[in-house]
Formats: C-alpha cells, structure tokens, sequence
C-alpha cells in the first residue's frame, strides 16, 4: 500500500482535527481508531455526558431549594432511569455526529489499533502493516490504578461507571479530589447518595488556588458530602456488603465504608500498547509523551498532541495541539504554537471554578510583578437575588499599565463569566479598556467590574 502522508493513531478531538486539517492541506490522511465506539473520550465518556448529568442535578438542587425563593415545591427526587434515557439519547445523537463525521469525511478511517514497528510504520491489530511520512498520537487518556494496597482487586467504579447509572446508590466513597472526582461527588449527593470524598491532597482541586479550592470545599460540606483532605490511603477492602477503606487523617486512621467505591484517582496516557521504542519516541515515566512547541516528539516527523501528551488535558486544547501538527506536517509557514498564557480552565462544580491566563502562583514562582483585586457574590446584587453567595471574582494586572494578565472566578455560572476575559486577554487589553465597556446591572458580569476598578484606582490610566 502507498504510504500516507499523515497518520493519525486515535480518533478524539485531537486526532480527529488533525485529519480534518490535514486533508485540507491536501495530505493524503487515515485515522486509526480500534475503539468499540467512534467519538472520542469527550463525547462518549467524558465532557458532554458528565455535563449533562450535572445540569439535570442542578436543576433537581434549584427545585429542592424551593422555599429559599418562596415556592413550594413538595417534593423533588431524581428519576435516575429518566435521566440515564435523557443522557443517552443527547450523547448518542452527539456520537452520532461525530461518527458521520468521521466515516463520510475524504480521510481513510481504519477500525484497529496500532502500534510501532519503526518511526515510519504501525502495525494494525488485525495484520495489516501501515506506513506514512509524517504520525499523529492521538491516543487519550486511560483511569488510573495506583498502588494503594487492595485496590486493584477492589470491584471499584471508573467514572465511565457513575456516567452510566441508571440508579441511585445508597453510598459512594470517592477517591481522588481533582475535577471528575469533585463533578461526580456532587452529582451522587445531589441524586441522594451518601458520599465521603478521600484526598489525598491538602485541598481538593489541588492544581488550582488554595482560596478556590477552599470554597467549593465549603459549599460540598454544607451540601453533606463527608470531606476529608491531606489523607494518606492505607488499606481498601472489599465484601458482598460493600467496600471499606482506611485511610490516616490528621495522625489517625480512620475507616469509612459504602456500599459502592468509586476510584478517582486520575487518568495517565493512554500510551503502553503503542511500542513507542521501536519508533524512538520519548516519553515521561508515566507515558506522557514529550513534545516540542509544534507538538513534534523525540522524533520530528512524528507528533503528538490531546492528553497523550498534555500538559493541560482540556479539549480546546487538544484541537489546538492536533491542528497545529497537522499544518507543520504540511509545511505551512508562519505558525504560532499555542499561546500558554491564555490556558483557560473550567470546574463544573457548583459553584464553578474557572481561570485564565496567568495566575498569581505562576507569577510569583517568575519574580513578575502584579496587581491583584478581586470581590466576593455575596456581596453584589444579582448573585444575591440568586442565592448564589458562594466565591468570588479575582482579576490580575501588570501594575504599570494595567494589562490584563488573568483571572480566577468562583461562583455561580464561573464558567461562562470567564470568557468575560478571553478576548481583552488575547488582544493585551487593559483594566482600563474593559472599564470603557458598558455594564449592564443587575447582571452578574457586572461583578468584574469592582476589581477592574479597584486595579485602575491604583494605578493611572496611560
């Protein structure tokens, strides 16, 4: 067979871009995907299924909150073999979507999987021998199983299992406390699951602020999820009654069982099956692929990009990653690599989290001077109509001119007022081009603008 010019190993938002991009460019394209269904982790098993079950618990939370707002409301439960049917039906037509997509599209795509014979050719799972002048990894992401002693043999869920309940559980013991730990947590409390969360860190959502953290910890609390961070796992066993874990907490062990465990723990590269010593390829011990900033790997012709490699396992930009490779494959000149300054960032809790750009850790560890102001919902007009009282807004500036530089947000809806700052970021607005803006009130974009002011009065406008 004629060699591709592009290979792509894997299907998702990053291999799937890549092709499509690749094929505009006019290179001969195949993606490579054995998976049982096409679509990739975010749809299948990931964003838009997880996201689904979290706005129908929301709502289920708004409607039990009733008398909050002067409603009554008698009784509202989750009907967990309606919400399981709704989400199937949106994920399938989502799936459906993508799967057309992928099989109608100009590109070849190949149902296997792959793995390396040497930097210019794969292997496919049914035989058949592959080889291209330029190689995309695209592989994802797989759960992770660290070595706490009996949870290997544990019958543990992933969260592929909480995503496709189709009923209540009496009780979960999470562990982990990063962003699937967290969502799922608060989805099980909210149907009416008793949920303890495990962590292992000082604070849950340990990759961002301390103050962040600290109020979607308050806001789990008093929802009634059992809370324990700064843990150290010990022992988990298992019977025909449930599951038991031990674990040390503040220099005591201490024992929690459920009827259901649900490892959390995180995800690692999907990468082990991939021989990718026969290509030469470098890779972290964990399998993380290492990448230029053209997501070329160890060896140039062959790239990678999407949570095989991260560093940020986000979707956004794993397309970014993906469609970036396939225009230096295709030689095409004066390209940026992705703007890191511009991470954005986005926490599905209630309340959201949500950042962007650089962050008060990441200046202080560069020695780069900032201002910083931010200011709490519960006190500022519509997010206290709305009850929503938890967090805050937080806006960094550099100190001379007032040039945007990032923000953190947490509260109500966090996720959509972030990209408040997306654009001012992108064109190196100022505090002072945003104020220019209008501002409508009450609305709760107006809360950013108590600390773009507090910015501004410090500094004078160039």
């Amino acid at each position: 067979m004629k060699p591709y010019d592009f290979l792509v190993l894997g299907g998702g938002s990053a291999g799937f871009n890549a092709a499509r991009v690749a094929h505009s460019l006019g290179l001969r394209t195949a993606i490579v995907d054995g998976a049982r269904d096409l679509g990739g982790l975010c749809i299948l098993r990931g964003c838009m299924p997880s996201k689904t079950l979290l706005y129908m618990a929301d709502v289920l939370h708004l409607a039990q909150q009733g008398k909050t707002f002067g409603l009554k409301i008698p009784s509202a439960r989750a009907d967990m073999k309606a919400i399981h049917a709704r989400k199937k039906k949106i994920i399938g037509e989502f799936a459906s979507y993508r799967q057309e997509a992928l099989t109608s599209a100009k590109f070849d795509l190949i149902r296997a999987h792959a793995r390396f014979l040497d930097p210019h050719t794969v292997e496919l799972s049914d035989g058949r021998i592959l080889r291209a002048k330029h190689i995309l990894i695209g592989t994802g992401s797989k759960v992770s199983v660290p070595p706490v002693l009996g949870l290997a043999e544990s019958k543990f869920w992933t969260s592929d299992d909480v995503l496709d309940l189709d009923f209540i559980p009496k009780s979960v013991v999470v562990l982990g406390g990063g962003i699937v730990a967290c969502e799922l947590a608060q989805f099980l409390r909210r149907i009416g699951s008793r949920v303890t969360l495990v962590q292992r860190s000082p604070h849950i959502l340990r990759d961002h602020s301390s103050d962040a953290s600290t109020v979607v910890q308050q806001a789990f609390v008093d929802e009634g999820i059992e809370l324990f961070v700064g843990t150290k796992l010990e022992r988990i066993s298992t019977d025909r009654r449930g599951v038991t874990v031990e674990f040390l907490h503040d220099g005591k062990t201490l024992t929690r069982r459920a009827a259901h465990l649900f490892n959390a723990l995180g995800r690692e590269p999907n990468t082990a099956g991939l021989n990718l010593a026969a290509a030469g390829i470098r890779a972290r011990p964990n399998g993380q692929i290492i990448t230029n900033r053209w997501q070329q790997t160890s060896v140039p012709h062959i790239y990678a990009g999407g949570d095989c490699s991260g560093p940020a396992e986000i979707v956004h930009i794993a397309i970014q990653q993906g469609e970036l490779a396939a225009r230096h494959a295709a030689g095409v000149k004066n390209l940026k690599s992705v703007d890191w300054s511009l991470l954005l960032n986005v926490v599905f809790t209630d309340p959201q989290l949500a950042t962007i750009g650089r962050l008060e850790r990441d200046l202080d560890e560069a020695g780069t001077p900032y201002l910083v102001a931010s200011y709490p919902f519960n006190d500022h007009g519509k997010s206290i109509l709305m009850d929503a009282n938890y967090g805050y807004v937080k806006v960094i500036a550099e100190p001379k001119r007032g040039r945007l530089l990032g923000a953190e947000i947490v509260g109500r809806d966090a996720g959509e007022l972030i990209h408040l700052f997306s654009g001012p970021l992108a064109m190196k607005a100022t505090v002072f081009d945003l104020l220019r803006a209008p501002w409508y009130h009450p609305t709760l974009a107006e809360i950013i603008t108590y600390p773009l002011e507090e910015i501004a009065d410090a500094i004078s406008e160039p």
